[in-house]
């Protein structure tokens, strides 16, 4: 019975971690526009924000499994990859292959019958660029994260679509630059692990371990733009509207200043999490931050 037991924890862990369960932590990003515009009281929207985030989950699951199966033998060279439950033989592909279409269109399906139009165009648009990435743009130096940095804003997209509340050019630009930044931590996180592993290049990617000092000026430098565009947004007629102190908001500044030169620190220390995203959500200083940042706000406001 205790080995029985033992093996359906097991099996259960192995989907878990196919699925990435611990990466929905990224699909909070729905929730940015409402909370940008100063909209999370209204209670009538926040069961659209659930769906919204529901269905990135869903979606997100699903390509992750597919990322899976078209990175299969590229993963099983990879020091550390070659221990995710497809690379490693713990779960049938055929199986797979059934969970993630049923995944994707369960998602559609709670889109088309529950939120607008809109958002369904965006889920559709999201499920097509990480199929796209995963089957191909993956394999090309910098165009991958560009890509990786166009997912993540179409979460924030689709999170304003869901709520019919308009996503700001202030927050597109912000987001972009910022999560530019978070994707070229990325892959400098495995490419360190590959030179780690005394490799040259990984499998399947269009980067070498030389292309680790552009990368991180670019990334540092996409990071720090993020925030020049903060401070542009401060003196701009847009947070007048939302603030009646947009002047205290300069504070955020310095805590984005010093969370973003953080992150690339522990990534040049080679101690990041390969998920930029996934470590905020674990990381006891980025929670800190956080919690400052949300003060700042609600003083401005």
């Amino acid at each position: 019975m205790d080995a029985k037991f033992r093996s359906e924890l097991r099996f259960l862990d192995s989907w878990s971690r196919a699925l990435r369960l611990h990466q929905w932590a990224k699909n909070f990003l729905v929730f940015v526009p409402l909370i940008a515009a100063h909209k999370v009281q209204h209670a009538e929207l926040l069961m659209p924000a659930m769906l919204a985030f529901l269905c990135f989950g869903l979606a997100a699951s699903s390509a992750y499994v597919l990322n899976d199966f078209l990175d299969l033998d590229a993963d099983r060279k990879h020091p550390y990859k070659r221990d995710r439950p497809f690379a490693a033989g713990e779960l049938s592909l055929a199986h797979g292959g059934v969970v993630a279409f049923v995944l994707s269109l369960t998602a559609m399906v709670i889109a088309a019958m529950s939120l607008p139009p809109a958002f369904v165009a965006v889920l559709a648009a999201y499920l097509a660029l990480t199929t796209l990435y995963s089957a191909y743009l993956k394999r090309f130096a910098l165009l991958d994260v560009l890509t990786l940095a166009g997912l993540y804003t179409l979460r924030i997209i689709g999170g304003g679509a869901a709520v019919d509340v308009p996503v700001s050019f202030w927050l597109l630009a912000f987001s972009i630059f910022l999560f530019l930044s978070l994707a070229v931590v990325k892959r400098v996180t495995e490419l360190l692990a590959v030179r780690n592993a005394g490799d040259h290049s990984p499998a399947g990617r269009g980067y070498t371990v030389d292309d680790l000092p552009v990368m991180r000026s670019l990334g540092i430098a996409s990071g720090y733009i993020s925030v020049l565009v903060l401070a542009l947004y401060i003196n701009s007629p847009a947070s007048q509207v939302l603030y009646r102190r947009p002047e205290v908001i300069w504070l955020l500044c310095p805590l984005l200043l010093y969370w973003i030169s953080r992150v690339w620190l522990l990534a040049s220390r080679d101690a990041m999490h390969d998920d930029p995203i996934v470590f905020a959500a674990f990381d006891r200083v980025s929670w800190i931050v956080l919690a400052l940042g949300a003060a700042v706000a609600w003083t401005a406001s």
